[in-house]
């Protein structure tokens, strides 16, 4: 049974220096609410309601977001600033919230791998908040656990990107099995536009299976020194399945300035004014 979603959060959000100096880049804010709460609410209606946090220094406003604020709920009680608090209510009494540390950045892999001790021997979802997903219907993570319940094996969400850019992703090769879904039979990290065996890159939505620990635990660091998960998924696929699933709905890289720019706009008119204009009526 799927019910558990890692939240890698332990980066340094350097591009939006100044303003992630003391502030975790999650919880930059699409208009009025912070991007991590985006990620979690696509979790929640997965049905992936335990939610574990890998986090690091600096990153304590995540798990004071994610709780109760007495002093704040009390000073707005029974006014009109009382219902912008709803969004937040329903995820902290729909979801459970765990946390632990990456003691030291040393890749996605190596992340995923101290949240080991969160998720235990399940299945899991991972969420990287940096990449905001939306659609009109049923989430990109939702969409994964459908097609898990189906395969029961990794599943990885990916996207078809301009030759240009592939050298930002992991890329995969693999065998169509039917529309949209191929079966992995390569995997690299970041290559050159020459070098990619694909234009499909994969973006920040994982389905894992428990054995992908062991499999990072053998995985020497790779690129940049890191323990890239890109790694141990092509050993799992080398010696199993593992899926990669294009996608039905929309992404922003929010790990960019100008993609987390294009998203604000994009949430502002879409989500924002239309979800004003209800409260409104109430």
């Amino acid at each position: 049974m799927l019910r558990k979603c890692l939240f890698p959060v332990a980066g340094y959000g350097t591009r939006f220096l100044p303003a992630t100096k003391a502030m975790p880049k999650e919880m930059l804010p699409l208009v009025n609410k912070p991007l991590v709460q985006y990620g979690v609410e696509e979790s929640i209606e997965a049905g992936l309601g335990e939610i574990g946090f890998v986090t690091g220094r600096g990153k304590r406003a995540i798990e004071d977001h994610f709780d109760t604020n007495f002093e704040l709920e009390h000073q707005i009680s029974g006014t009109g600033k009382e219902k912008y608090l709803d969004s937040v209510r329903k995820v902290i009494d729909e979801a459970n919230f765990s946390y632990t540390r990456q003691g030291e950045m040393r890749g996605l892999g190596d992340a995923i791998l101290q949240g080991q001790r969160l998720v235990g021997d399940e299945p899991f979802g991972v969420v990287l908040a940096d990449d905001l997903c939306l659609n009109d219907g049923l989430g990109v993570l939702g969409q994964m656990v459908q097609l898990y319940k189906q395969f029961r094996c990794s599943i990885v969400a990916v996207e078809e990107v301009p030759r240009e850019h592939i050298h930002k992703f992991g890329v995969i090769a693999g065998n169509e099995i039917k529309p949209g879904l191929h079966q992995v039979t390569d995997m690299v990290e970041k290559p050159a536009a020459e070098d990619a065996p694909s234009n499909l890159a994969i973006i920040g939505r994982y389905i894992l299976t428990p054995d992908i620990f062991d499999l990072i635990r053998e995985t020497p660091p790779g690129k940049n020194g890191e323990v890239q998960i890109t790694d141990a998924l092509l050993t799992q696929a080398q010696r199993g399945c593992v899926l990669a699933y294009n996608f039905k709905g929309r992404r922003f890289d929010c790990g960019s300035v100008d993609g987390f720019i294009e998203a604000t706009n994009f949430v502002y008119e879409n989500v924002y004014l239309p979800k004003q204009a209800e409260l409104e009526k109430k």
